[in-house]
């Protein structure tokens, strides 16, 4: 299995499961198939390779070709592997992460945060500290500023790492 196979078997587990990794092997053995046939090589439900193609359709990771049944006149759905929509596809999701990592980055330079070493309570920001003269509102202790120095780092090397592999 070529290292392209490998990553769309992936991709498609994080879509749509195991039976998703399933009915991307068929098509590949297949080329180009009907639902049905699908259903039949994999042991899917029919219904299931249909969610499951559709989820894939709007990745753009198959592609489909309609096309009317002579003896029913019901319509038939060819689906094939779209291999060459797999980088574009793994491209644009790494632009959304690294657009909100970006933001949370951003988030953690210009706030300042505060919490309370005595109970569980989530951090709060400075905004928020002073409206609770720095006391948690759980316990009533007193909140201390929190070191966002390892996360600005964490973030900031994640990020650094998406800009370089998406070469932005």
């Amino acid at each position: 299995m070529s290292f392209l196979e490998d990553e769309m078997l992936k991709v498609a587990s994080r879509i749509g499961g195991e039976d998703a990794a399933k009915i991307v092997q068929a098509l590949k053995k297949l080329g180009e198939a009907t639902d049905d046939t699908v259903s039949t090589e994999t042991g899917v439900k029919l219904n299931d390779v249909r969610k499951i193609l559709y989820r894939l359709y709007d990745c753009t990771l198959v592609s489909s070709t309609r096309v009317r049944d002579p003896k029913t006149g019901w319509f038939l759905f060819y689906w094939k592997l779209q291999m060459d929509q797999l980088d574009p596809f793994i491209r644009s999701r790494k632009r959304r992460v690294l657009e909100r990592l970006r933001d949370c980055l951003d988030y953690q330079r210009s706030h300042e945060f505060f919490e309370c070493t005595q109970c569980s309570s989530p951090k709060i920001t400075f905004e928020e500290a002073i409206e609770s003269a720095f006391r948690c509102t759980r316990c009533g202790a007193q909140l201390t500023s929190v070191d966002k120095t390892k996360t600005v780092e964490f973030l900031s090397k994640y990020v650094k790492r998406l800009e370089e592999e998406l070469n932005e």
